[in-house]
Order: structure tokens, then C-alpha cells, then sequence
């Protein structure tokens, strides 16, 4: 499933690049498409706990997933 505009995703892998780890979460702020309409990636606000803007990252579909209702905000300790 293809997330919509605006809605939350986890990532499911790390994009060192982008400073992502598994488990980070964003929000979907554009989609990008190939010429046929395929979805093939997005473009994710990430923020702090807080809820500053911390960046936005180009990241390929398969890089993240719909958040869900059992998923937990973390935060990366250390």
C-alpha cells in the first residue's frame, strides 16, 4: 500500500546518507512518480520529539511503511 500526502511512515532500513535508522519516523511531504505513474519513492519531513524540523529526505518506496496504530515513538539514546 502507498501511504497518502501528509501521513506518518516508519522506516524499515537504515539510509545512513539521510542519517535514517530502522524505526525513525517522518511524514510523507511529496510523492514522486515515474513517467508511467508507478510510485517509486518520497520525499519525508523527519522532526525531533519536540517537533522541530530536523530534515527532509528523498528515500525510495520500499524504504518505509505506513505507521500503524501499534507502533511506539522512540528515541535513540547514547
Amino acid at each position: 500500500m502507498i501511504p497518502p500526502l501528509f501521513s506518518r511512515v516508519v522506516f524499515t532500513r537504515a539510509i545512513p546518507e539521510e542519517g535514517i535508522c530502522p524505526g525513525d519516523v517522518g511524514t510523507i511531504v511529496e510523492i514522486h512518480e515515474d513517467a508511467s505513474g508507478q510510485v517509486i519513492g518520497f520525499e519525508v519531513e523527519l522532526f525531533s520529539a519536540s517537533g522541530d524540523t530536523l530534515g527532509v529526505a528523498s528515500v525510495p518506496v520500499d524504504a518505509a511503511r505506513p505507521a500503524s496504530p501499534a507502533d511506539r515513538l522512540t528515541t535513540r539514546v547514547g
